[in-house]
């Protein structure tokens, strides 16, 4: 029989993201995105649509940054090797979130708002870890 955890599916993405959530152009030269990020503290930057500036295509991450660091690339952001981007509705339940992580190897997904659609913020598995150590308390 397997003990589990506490559970994370009464815990809701809307109470463990991060709200707000910064993007950048696709030309946005990807030593600028790493300076946005270090500045900002974040671990991700979202990558603008070009056609469709509130809906992200890509997600920059912190990994995909040290990746062009280790091959001393120069590009724009648009044309790094970036992650995919899964949206996860801000309603969505906790459990429901970690699970699309870990299926598709993600540490980050863009939030959207139940109501409009709209991006929201960010969740990443440091979110899910921290709601996962309240709710053993």
């Amino acid at each position: 029989m397997t003990t589990r955890g506490p559970q994370m599916a009464h815990v809701r993405v809307q109470d463990a993201m991060h709200t707000g959530i910064l993007t950048t152009d696709p030309t946005t030269p990807l030593r600028t995105v790493a300076k946005l990020m270090a500045d900002q503290r974040v671990h991700a930057v979202a990558v603008a649509d070009p056609d469709h500036s509130r809906r992200p295509w890509a997600i920059i991450t912190a990994l995909d940054i040290a990746s062009a660091a280790a091959e001393d690339l120069d590009i724009p952001a648009g044309q790094a090797d970036v992650s995919q981007v899964l949206t996860v509705s801000s309603g969505d339940s906790l459990d429901h979130a970690a699970h699309l992580m870990v299926e598709h190897g993600l540490t980050h997904l863009v939030v959207v708002d139940a109501a409009t659609g709209h991006p929201s913020g960010i969740l990443s598995t440091l979110d899910v870890v921290a709601a996962y150590a309240e709710g053993g308390d």
